[in-house]
């Protein structure tokens, strides 16, 4: 007879293992066995919860954008100037939770499987919509002749920070990656503003 009320912590464990064998691997080539394995249990009952690896894969994916989505709530509650809430979006983008390695190659990871997977492409589009309608709502108070194009530079800069970082070129801790996108920032606005 199943214990009662352990589903939850079941898949809750089988998403954290998803998104360390990501990272370990630094790809999506990891079995239901592993990431089974990893989370204490068989590979049928992973099956049982999930169905597929995909779906273990999209609701990894669900579960760090949920982490993201608080992290950003969060530090724009304390924002106080547009200018403020944009510097937030960054600070959120690059917290120690969210630039942890495994975090940041199952985000890799999430962009390739994002490419096959009808699941993986909607939720990255709810990703990409929100990053830049925060951005956008909180720049064009500041620059609003330019605020799409300083949008899509901050979107493509962060996500190129997370692509570089994955790869291993030039490494970043999350401090310095927050001072590289508010140095263009600033430098921009001087542009903007002057």
């Amino acid at each position: 007879m199943p214990k009662i009320g352990m589903e939850p912590i079941r898949r809750s464990a089988l998403v954290e293992a998803t998104i360390h064998e990501i990272g370990l691997q630094g790809t999506l080539d990891v079995t239901v066995s592993q990431i089974a394995r990893r989370a204490g249990m068989s590979s049928a009952l992973a099956h049982h919860y999930f169905g597929s690896k995909e779906q273990m894969f999209v609701a990894a994916m669900r579960h760090i954008l949920t982490l993201y989505g608080a992290e950003v709530r969060g530090a724009l509650v304390m924002a106080k100037t547009p200018r403020d809430r944009v510097e937030a979006i960054i600070r959120a983008s690059f917290a120690p939770a969210q630039f942890r390695s495994e975090m940041v190659s199952a985000w890799l990871n999430f962009y390739v499987q994002a490419q096959k997977s009808e699941d993986a492409r909607r939720l990255l589009h709810i990703y990409q919509r929100r990053l830049r309608s925060n951005l956008h709502h909180a720049i064009r108070q500041i620059a609003p002749d330019n605020a799409s194009r300083l949008t899509r530079g901050l979107a493509a800069m962060i996500d190129g920070l997370y692509i570089r970082q994955a790869l291993r070129v030039e490494p970043l801790e999350p401090e310095r990656a927050i001072s590289v996108l508010l140095h263009y920032l600033d430098t921009t606005l001087k542009v903007e503003t002057a």
